[in-house]
């Protein structure tokens, strides 16, 4: 038999979805808006990152030009 106290939050959830559609009205965020607001977020760690690649790359750069002159 089937419970009837779940019979009537079945259709309340089925009604909130077709009322409200969120995806179809809103636009998503594109892709640099995030970025940029995560890093406004974590602005510490977007530092250290941002820092730790600039010394990665200097340095492969800079062993290269040893390697190759």
């Amino acid at each position: 038999m089937s419970n009837p106290s779940s019979a009537p939050e079945a259709l309340e959830q089925g009604s909130e979805e077709t009322i409200n559609p969120p995806a179809a009205t809103e636009h998503k965020p594109s892709y640099v808006k995030l970025a940029m607001r995560n890093m406004v977020r974590k602005r510490g760690t977007s530092l250290k990152h941002f820092f730790l690649t600039t010394a990665g790359l200097l340095t492969v750069l800079v062993g290269l030009a040893y390697l190759t002159r």
